[in-house]
């Protein structure tokens, strides 16, 4: 028997960052058309026997290079027999083949996987092993080249005792199961499609399984079965509904196919992500699997809906058709977050996912290309990889996917969409594939368009009407800011929707159309107009873009009670707020009653409409509304921002208590307009709340009491959250003591009090992070806590720096854990050039001591260093 190769700790060795640039790129010198895997499988130890028939791909004579990550190599056989001449070159393995073209390699490898708390290769969870290749996992299971260009055919074997892991799942179709001596069992997988090494994936375990059928419009029969804990099998329901919607969706609307015999998802507790794409084995965070009405919000039933529809639609743009390095991310991912937001905009309310997308866009996304680690939607270096899984390569990359299908139209798009699949299966492609086949697709120059995909930031329009006699203009200055490593910006070419309307009620004085930028200033003719017409721009956010444009008094109030567009509608009361929190906090007079006027009209559609009135009814949130500021003052945008919901909530008491007294929707109804019957009630409630009335405390105790759903009873916990009455404690109490053993739910207890916006917040999360339910073994619960307390900008920036303190604590003791979720954590603190010297100051500071710390990893280095520079 082979000596085997054994798992290191890799966290030994402290970690020199080099710097990977996309300009390198250099096709693979060898390639692996066919892998064998056979996995002796155990929780505490796992062997791993490798076969990979790798082919000579370059011309000149090259050693074989296999990536590897705290793997030690002790034997290797090339072609049956021990090789020598082989040597190790850091983590890696490198074997000199000669002038072999092709050969047989096999490397055995022993693995801990419950000493894995990187939740990156083989891990353990909760007894049961799962993996995560994604980006560059593969290589702390075996040693490979671990790049996407390499596609291979996988054949998988594993064996395990069978009474720990009765279930034995892999990719592809299983193809052969037998008992084995001792109590064991195997079973055998075969992945007929050619597929990189980041989506192979294993799972086994004690689970059970919700079963299911889906017929393709080709009259293939696939199975599906969702795996789970026993206990949760209830809670799966929604997401298998979700995954045959998507499935026929995606026959529908793109003509893509199901390829397999079989189509399996996992959900498992431990996961640093929201869920992953393996070919034929998504493995899921089980947040995006479980949901009932008794423990998810209708929030949480849109989220799963909408990741199971993600990763699904991953198995042609990004599986069939994968990226050629992982500087091309968006390639995939911005293209299947535009199409997992299509399918849930045609699920419920294309308005309001539209709003909901726009609203994450600008939380996340814009802050981002506004600081230290600002990146094209397609970066050009990295240091490491995890941290390109941004909002700028997912969400914005899916705004650019959005701008090309306004700019092509449905049927052109399509076009583009047939031909990119059609020309690039299996095959690895890159951004500029997928740009070219929607030129051709489309019969479109998309050649200034491509600056998307190279320039950082967002950039800003500065709109001004003019007039020439009866001929009315839109002039337009284009400006994209600075950021790191692009000091000047080219013109971007973007589709701007607008219309035109008479504010006397005659109508639109200029029907939707379509403009294309391409100038750094331009002139867009309007038309003839009596008198200056009300702007309707940037119709659907039709580009990522910020819009300045001086309004005519009352315009904005205006277009928010007639636009024919709805988000257009949404998007000029929003303005209206942001103003006036804008000159509040500024000390300027502001138009405080025509908000509440503009409120009050829009509460008038409540009945006909109540999602979009609770989404247009919400003010800006805080960080949004320092976005709006050369130097960001939490502390008056949190009072200026209370008195304002104050007001509101004071003129409008007896609308808001009308919201309320009309009877709840049952939280089985999950139409459309039952979720927004509760989503109205939630809104409606913190504005009473916030009106500082006595009897909202026990109002809000009682709606929580009586609640029959999650979506209510968290939305009356939230709000009794921020204050500080009796009901607030017996509440939370009592959220505890009921979902104490259910993690997910208790997740939302440990959120709501990191979210509150009492002054004594901070001592608040450092007390929970000592609770006994805490733990930094789970990604959900850190994120639920101090990824929450860093949104809440007026705490996480409490002006003595107890909050970035906090923050860089959690930091360094999660680093040498899990990287990944700790370097996700640094971002609050790289926007310290936005605040006061102060709180600059700290914030500096912390980063430093960060950096600081012996054996950081590359993740948390990368991160730190870059915000620091900011």
């Amino acid at each position: 028997m082979p000596r085997p190769a054994f798992m290191t700790d890799a966290s030994s060795a402290p970690a020199i960052p080099v710097t990977i640039h996309r300009g390198d790129y250099r096709r693979p010198e060898w390639q692996i058309p066919d892998i064998a895997l056979d996995f002796a499988l155990g929780i505490t130890m796992t062997r791993v026997t490798a076969a990979l028939s790798v082919v000579r791909a370059a011309p000149a004579p090259a050693p074989l290079l296999l990536r590897g990550d705290g793997l030690a190599a002790a034997e290797v056989r090339v072609d049956g027999a021990v090789w020598n001449d082989w040597r190790m070159e850091g983590g890696d393995l490198v074997i000199d083949l000669g002038h072999r073209d092709a050969a047989r390699i096999e490397v055995d490898t022993l693995i801990d996987p419950s000493a894995n708390t990187q939740l990156s290769g083989l891990y353990a969870s909760n007894d049961m092993l799962c993996t995560q290749c994604e980006a560059e996992g593969f290589r702390r299971i075996t040693f490979h080249p671990d790049r996407p260009d390499v596609l291979s055919r996988y054949r998988v074997r594993m064996t395990g005792d069978k009474a720990a892991f009765p279930v034995l799942l892999s990719n592809g179709n299983r193809v052969a199961t037998g008992e084995g001596a001792g109590g064991t069992h195997w079973a055998l997988w075969e992945d007929p499609w050619p597929k990189p090494s980041y989506l192979f994936a294993l799972v086994a375990g004690d689970l059970v399984v919700n079963r299911d059928r889906f017929t393709t419009m080709s009259g293939r029969e696939v199975e599906l079965g969702i795996w789970v804990r026993e206990g949760d099998l209830e809670r799966t329901h929604h997401a298998m509904a979700a995954l045959k919607h998507s499935m026929r969706w995606d026959e529908e609307v793109y003509g893509r196919e199901y390829d397999l015999d079989l189509f399996n998802i996992v959900a498992v507790s431990d996961f640093n992500m929201g869920a992953m794409e393996n070919k034929g084995l998504n493995i899921f965070n089980t947040r995006y699997i479980l949901a009932d009405p008794d423990t998810a919000t209708d929030a949480d039933f849109d989220g799963v809906e909408g990741v199971v529809a993600h990763e699904y639609f991953h198995n042609w743009s990004g599986n069939r058709v994968t990226c050629r390095d992982w500087f091309q991310l968006s390639l995939k991912e911005g293209f299947t977050v535009y199409r997992d937001q299509s399918f849930s905009a045609a699920m419920g309310s294309p308005a309001v996912k539209r709003i909901e997308d726009v609203r994450l866009l600008r939380a996340a996304q814009f802050p981002e290309d506004a600081g230290p680690l600002a990146h094209p939607i397609r970066p050009d270096s990295y240091q490491e990889i995890s941290n390109f899984y941004t909002a700028t390569v997912y969400n914005k990359g899916a705004e650019v996917i959005r701008m090309m299908a306004t700019l092509l139209g449905a049927e052109r798009f399509r076009k583009g969409t047939d031909l990119y699949f059609d020309r690039h299966d299996g095959e690895a492609a890159t951004c500029e594939d997928f740009v070219c086949a929607m030129e051709e697709g489309g019969d479109i120059d998309l050649g200034q368009f491509r600056r998307w995909y190279e320039q950082a930031g967002t950039p800003k329009l500065h709109l001004a009407l003019a007039q020439e006699g009866r001929d009315w203009f839109m002039d337009v200055t284009q400006t994209i800011p600075a950021t790191p490593g692009q000091e000047t910006k080219a013109p971007m070419m973007i589709p701007l929707r607008l219309a035109a309307f008479a504010m006397d009620g005659s109508g639109a004085l200029l029907p939707e159309r379509l403009a294309t930028l391409t100038d750094a200033v331009q002139r867009i003719p309007l038309g003839q107009f009596a008198a200056r017409p009300a702007l309707s721009v940037n119709r659907g956010f039709s580009a990522p873009v910020i819009i300045d444009l001086e309004r005519a008094s009352g315009e904005l109030a205006w277009l928010a009670a007639h636009d024919d567009d709805p988000f257009a509608r949404y998007e000029a009361l929003q303005q209206l707020m942001l103003d006036t929190l804008v000159a509040a906090v500024s000390g300027k007079a502001d138009d405080r009653e025509a908000v509440i006027g503009a409120v009050g009209q829009t509460l008038e559609g409540a009945v006909n409409d109540p999602a979009f009135v609770a989404e247009a009814a919400l003010l800006p949130n805080e960080a949004f509304i320092g976005d709006q500021m050369v130097t960001v003052d939490p502390d008056a945008i949190r009072r200026e921002r209370l008195a304002l919901q104050m007001a509101i909530g004071t003129a409008l008491e007896n609308e808001w208590r009308a919201i309320l007294a009309r009877s709840a929707p049952a939280a089985t109804d999950p139409s459309p307009e039952a979720k927004g019957r509760r989503r109205l009630r939630g809104v409606a409630l913190a504005y009473l709340a916030a009106s500082g009335l006595e009897d909202v405390p026990g109002l809000a105790f009682a709606i929580f009491s009586q609640a029959d759903g999650m979506t209510e009873r968290q939305a009356a916990l939230a709000t009794l959250a921020h204050g500080d009455s009796d009901e607030r404690t017996h509440a939370l109490d009592i959220f505890y003591q009921r979902y104490r053993d259910n993690p997910l739910v208790l997740d939302k207890w440990f959120q709501v009090q990191a979210w509150s916006q009492r002054a004594d917040t901070v001592a608040t999360v450092a007390e929970l992070a000592q609770h006994p339910d805490f733990t930094l073994t789970n990604p959900n619960r850190v994120r639920s806590l101090y990824g929450a307390f860093a949104g809440n900008q007026a705490a996480f920036h409490q002006a003595d720096g107890a909050g970035y303190r906090l923050l860089a604590d959690l930091v360094i003791a999660l680093d040498p854990r899990n990287p990944q979720t700790a370097a996700r954590m640094i971002p609050p603190l790289g926007r310290w050039r936005r605040f006061d010297e102060g709180r600059q100051l700290l914030m500096k500071a912390e980063l430093e001591r960060i950096l600081a710390q012996p054996g950081l990893s590359r993740d948390v280095t990368e991160q730190a260093s870059k915000s620091l520079m900011g």
